[in-house]
């Protein structure tokens, strides 16, 4: 018997593939907007966060309002789909596993609601979760307070959750509020820094997760 009930995901870098889709479609941005180069790893550390934030830490020169305005109608004009990117290998199997096990599942993601409602319908998967928060509908990574929304509506206790994820935003968030967190070593974040910000272990990809649990 797991000590956890509810397992929460982040979505991209955790469940998606997405970390070089997201870099190489935001440097396409950059570049046709003309806005000042940024180079890869750069992008790449902000993945995770809301988009707000990572425009406000990308370009800090900015008003970020006006980036976020300038990258929605590049990606309008482009008929960019922000949620084309595939899953993982085994991921979608490994949380039917999970799901037949008797865990509830969530998410919890810096992506914005169309965006993660694009990806659940792309992928069939809407079903397998009982509910998540997007960084467009309540606050930013590293902040708490989606966490506190699933806990609240789902009932659970703290300790009774897990957050898995690729990013030290992720074990940073899950920490304020008493949740133990679990790294992935397939997204942005080496496995180090996962451990470093007070990540429980760190394993390869949710593939792991089902044996993991029952460690």
């Amino acid at each position: 018997m797991s000590e956890f009930e509810l397992l929460i995901f982040d979505w991209d870098g955790t469940l998606a593939d997405s970390a070089g889709h997201i870099v190489s479609t935001t440097q396409k941005a950059i570049l046709d907007l003309g806005l000042p180069p940024r180079e890869n790893h750069q992008i790449a550390e902000l993945i995770g966060l809301g988009l707000q934030d990572g425009m406000r830490r990308l370009y800090p020169e900015f008003d970020p309002n006006w980036v976020m305005a300038q990258l929605f109608a590049h990606r309008r004009e482009s008929g960019l789909k922000i949620h084309s990117t595939p899953l993982f290998a085994g991921a979608v199997e490994s949380l039917q596993a999970l799901r037949d096990q008797g865990f509830r599942l969530a998410v919890a993601t810096g992506k914005p609601r169309a965006g993660l409602d694009g990806a659940f319908d792309k992928h069939d998967v809407r079903s397998l979760f009982e509910i998540s928060r997007c960084a467009d509908e309540t606050a930013d990574k590293p902040h708490p307070l989606m966490l506190e929304e699933i806990l609240r509506e789902t009932g659970v206790a703290a300790h009774r959750a897990l957050m898995i994820g690729d990013t030290e935003y992720d074990v940073a968030m899950a920490a304020a509020v008493g949740v133990p967190a679990l790294g992935v070593a397939c997204g942005v974040h080496a496995p180090g820094r996962l451990l470093s910000a007070g990540a429980a272990a760190v394993i390869e990809d949710v593939r792991a997760l089902p044996a993991w649990l029952l460690r």
